[in-house]
């Protein structure tokens, strides 16, 4: 069967309505979008990010609660630094007031924006990341001015291992 003329002028206009989707430029873009992605995604400069955490067998992972971080070079106290951490080496300081205020202005300012209930405001916690070159000394300086302060409970970070056994 010959086609007619009307059916070779409409194949003709069908094909130069054709659009060809050109995918080079669209991958070099996502290309780029990944390895910046990437590249910002490992070089934070947050301070807990430098610190060689101990390794425990845990079950049970932690909640939101205040974070005190112990880097060789400074306490920061959710994000904020307070003193350095050569200073906490001296035998007679007891108690960290550096520390103790910083907790009594994030105790301000959670007051501030919501209402506690009673179980809340009994059971304050604060999460310790160290530095496991810190000495003892200077954790237990850290922890007897949280206890002081109205946080009974302290948790020291590690980073978890498989369980043996």
């Amino acid at each position: 069967m010959r086609e007619s003329r009307r059916m070779k002028r409409m194949a003709r206009n069908n094909k130069s309505r054709h659009v060809s989707l050109n995918l080079i430029p669209m991958l070099d873009v996502l290309s780029v979008l990944v390895f910046f992605l990437l590249f910002h995604s490992f070089n934070g400069d947050m301070p807990e990010q430098r610190l060689a955490l101990p390794e425990s067998v845990v079950e049970t992972k932690p909640r939101g609660t205040v974070v005190i971080s112990v880097t060789p070079e400074a306490v920061i106290v959710q994000g904020e630094t307070v003193i350095s951490t050569s200073q906490l080496l001296d035998d007679r300081i007891g108690t960290v007031h550096e520390v103790t205020e910083r907790l009594e202005e994030i105790d301000r300012s959670m007051n501030e924006i919501s209402i506690k209930t009673v179980a809340e405001t009994e059971t304050k916690e604060i999460t310790l990341l160290a530095d496991k070159k810190i000495p003892f000394k200077v954790l237990k300086k850290i922890m007897t001015t949280c206890t002081a302060s109205g946080y009974g409970k302290i948790s020291l970070a590690v980073i978890q291992k498989a369980a043996h056994g």
